[in-house]
């Protein structure tokens, strides 16, 4: 799995800041912080690459405001520089499961780009590094980390809820009970304070 350094990434992400400023910058930092954190309670994860991954999960928004879009932006942007492992969870963190129909958000991208990803999650089982970016992504807010139901109903509120919806959300919880017992133990315990930001 190629990823850039984390220097890099921090790079890549300081560069799409300045060019589509917003909360899902600093939503990627808590999801780099919370990827990082909960992979050195793992035993086969790396908490670098997890942190480099989590910084770079929704880099596509740095080419400005889309929504499904925003996946396949970031994987051009950062396949067309080598890096294949991190070009992989811009498409693959938006989907828990490798249905399209539980995205939650509009399809602004061609017709052809559509099928691509499709093909591309039905191609590609999901690894560790897929799971834990799906967990954290749905784990935190530009404010910091909350509890994952809360962040399941901002996304629900900012951009609908389609039918497939609650399988989605079914898969998030088992990826996180899946993650919770490779760590021994809750999640929550590594997030510092996400009590706070959650009932905030």
């Amino acid at each position: 799995m190629r990823v850039p350094t984390r220097q890099r990434a921090e790079a890549y992400l300081a560069d799409a800041e300045r060019a589509n400023p917003g909360p899902w910058a600093a939503h990627s930092r808590h999801t780099a912080r919370a990827a990082e954190a909960i992979a050195r309670a793992h035993p086969s994860l790396d908490p670098d690459a997890a942190a480099v991954l989590g910084l770079l999960h929704d880099i596509g928004r740095g080419r400005g405001v889309s929504d499904f879009r925003h996946v396949l932006d970031g994987y051009r942007l950062l396949a067309a520089d080598g890096f294949d492992g991190a070009a992989r969870i811009c498409l693959t963190h938006s989907f828990p499961r490798p249905d399209l129909n539980g995205y939650a958000g509009e399809f602004d991208a061609p017709e052809e780009d559509v099928r691509f990803v499709a093909a591309f999650l039905a191609d590609r089982p999901f690894d560790d590094y897929d799971r834990l970016i799906q967990l954290c992504d749905g784990l935190c807010l530009p404010t910091g980390f909350c509890l994952m139901e809360k962040r399941l109903v901002d996304v629900a509120l900012r951009h609908g809820y389609t039918p497939a919806a609650l399988e989605t959300w079914r898969e998030r919880f088992a990826i996180k009970a899946r993650i919770e017992q490779a760590i021994g133990g809750s999640i929550y315990r590594l997030l510092d304070g996400v009590v706070a930001n959650t009932f905030a």
